[in-house]
């Protein structure tokens, strides 16, 4: 539990993906044989991974962690959600248990899991309490979030975390969310930062009927006037509207683009974090894909503030970093078509019509004949 006031957030200047291995990325991908562009965003997720990696052909991800993010919000006690709060501290032993929803899922994509409580209102095993914060968060339509001390706390401690995995080896990071009620003061954060008016940013989170769906309006309408107040300070916000668990994903992905690791985005909570994330360290989103678009309407906001295109359209909205986990087969695809495809010149394929195997006008070779798609 946090007792003394932590130093300053300051984080360094983020250093955007490598741009010559981008470069290179793009053109390997026209020697390849195939029309140019005719993987469509398969190779657009190539050249963003191989400016992550600094390197062109890209890796494959070897050792993607999924990092879930456990809290408990006060504004939960006003009917927000369709499920009581002790469920924050069951799921934090299912996870451990390996019987979520992103255990099987990241069993399937060849992820890890780890679970880490950072205000879960319950008694959680030593090792994953280790970088809490509190029991639960305050009611944000009348309260802080946090205190200064715990919301600094908490961004560190998600920072931290980030340099953990990375220096354990993760060479890819997804960050998850596990909270009841934690749609609420994501989608107070999200209207904050976007200029929304609450009706544009409330879903049903977890199932909720109409009348719960009227409390949810009510207490993002009274949270939001409160952070409007303070939109200009990122870290003043999380302390105003957020809580310790979304606080920490905000340092957690800022801290992945400091240390040039890529993440693939979740939801809408974590897009929550992020769009403050990116406030806290600016060029951050260039090391971040999307990894799903949720059904949380809030969601779209995220992505288009954040100017990300979502890999998958799944009406997924369960958090816990399963949207992001179920892109990741993607990732790995498009990094071995980059390493295992043969090229015009190693398979002999001739080039566009009327030139040699492997030769273009400009040097770079182009699709095979005169195909425009993978369909001419």
């Amino acid at each position: 539990m946090v007792a003394d006031v932590p130093a300053p957030v300051e984080l360094p200047p983020v250093t955007p993906p490598d741009d010559q291995a981008r470069r290179d990325a793009l053109a390997r991908h026209e020697r390849l044989t195939k029309p140019a562009g005719s993987l469509g965003r398969l190779e657009e997720l190539g050249v963003w991974l191989a400016g992550c990696q600094a390197t062109c052909p890209p890796r494959p991800p070897s050792r993607p962690r999924v990092v879930v993010f456990a809290g408990d919000h006060g504004i939960a006690r006003k009917g927000v959600s369709a499920y009581p709060s002790e469920v924050t501290g069951q799921m934090v032993a299912n996870f451990l248990a390996g019987g979520a929803a992103v255990n099987v899922l990241a069993q399937a994509a060849g992820a890890t899991v780890r679970v880490v409580d950072m205000a879960v209102d319950a008694d959680t095993p030593e090792f994953v309490r280790a970088h809490k914060v509190r029991r639960g968060s305050g009611c944000i339509d009348t309260e802080n979030a946090l205190t200064d001390a715990e919301v600094r706390a908490a961004v560190t401690a998600g920072r931290a975390l980030a340099d953990e995995e990375v220096d354990g080896g993760a060479d890819l990071l997804i960050a998850g969310d596990m909270g009841i009620g934690n749609t609420t003061p994501s989608a107070v954060l999200v209207a904050a930062l976007t200029g929304a008016e609450p009706v544009a940013v409330i879903g049903r989170g977890t199932g909720i009927d109409d009348e719960a769906w009227m409390r949810k309006c009510v207490a993002v309408r009274d949270a939001l006037r409160r952070a409007r107040q303070v939109v200009d300070d990122p870290v003043v916000l999380l302390r105003t509207a957020a809580g310790a668990d979304i606080a920490a994903m905000a340092g957690f992905l800022a801290q992945a683009a400091v240390r040039r690791t890529p993440v693939v985005l979740d939801g809408l909570v974590v897009g929550a974090a992020a769009v403050v994330a990116e406030e806290m360290a600016p060029g951050a989103r260039d090391w971040w894909v999307a990894g799903h678009r949720s059904a949380e309407p809030a969601h779209t906001l995220v992505l288009e503030h954040l100017d990300l295109r979502p890999l998958l359209e799944m009406d997924m909205r369960l958090g816990e970093g399963s949207g992001a986990v179920s892109a990741l087969p993607l990732l790995t695809m498009a990094a071995r078509v980059m390493n295992e495809m043969a090229t015009f010149d190693d398979a002999g394929v001739s080039g566009r019509t009327g030139e040699q195997p492997g030769a273009t006008s400009t040097g770079r070779t182009e699709g095979a004949g005169e195909l425009t798609s993978a369909e001419g």
